[in-house]
């Protein structure tokens, strides 16, 4: 029998990617906006503390083991920018935001040349069995590449049709679902994930 998880997203993108994971590690997904459940106000200074928010606020309303990620977008030539705002990055919420988002990151690079283009990915899953939960198992995950000129590539969401990837020469975008899961920065924590919890024996 699978054990309950709530996964504490509203984004149907990582409720996704992260659920066909979660389900071949014997957990029963079920996304925290099937339960009625708002996301609380990311007031943490590192993904890894907003993580830890949403899990601890998912965990509370749902009564169950809560599983969250934060993630975003880390791009050098601005400070580490848009970061943990890499959702909200254009102030935008809903469906209109990823559009946005990239368009800002794309203005505020214009005058930044290739060589200095440098950004990567960071995501950052966190597991609680409960809301006090003093022991979370925290997993990291990060890709490296750099911010191109124009959006290339219908798949992804997010920031994906500007992300660059060297290893596989293309952007997030033009991979397939399936060639995206074997390499991305969530893939990679989910990975680390997936170790951690074998050896606790789940």
């Amino acid at each position: 029998m699978k054990q309950k998880v709530v996964l504490a997203t509203g984004n149907q993108g990582k409720v996704k990617e992260m659920s066909d994971v979660l389900s071949d590690l014997g957990f029963e997904v079920i996304a925290q906006t099937d339960l009625n459940i708002e996301s609380p106000e990311e007031t943490g200074l590192t993904f890894v503390e907003n993580a830890l928010l949403k899990a601890r606020y998912a965990s509370k309303m749902s009564g169950l083991p809560a599983i969250a990620d934060d993630s975003g977008l880390v791009v050098n030539a601005l400070g580490g920018a848009p970061g943990l705002y890499s959702a909200r990055y254009a102030g935008v919420d809903g469906a209109a935001a990823d559009a946005k988002n990239r368009e800002k990151l794309l203005i505020e690079l214009k005058d930044i040349p290739q060589a200095a283009r440098q950004a990567k990915f960071v995501s950052c899953i966190v597991m609680l069995q409960h809301e006090t939960d003093p022991s979370p198992i925290i997993a990291e995950g990060e890709c490296f590449g750099e911010i191109a000129f124009a959006e290339k590539g219908q798949n992804g969401f997010g920031y994906d049709s500007l992300f660059f990837s060297p290893e596989v020469n293309c952007t997030f975008a033009e991979l397939e679902t399936v060639e995206k899961k074997k390499i991305s920065h969530r893939a990679r924590a989910l990975s680390v994930l997936k170790s951690k919890l074998a050896n606790k024996g789940a």
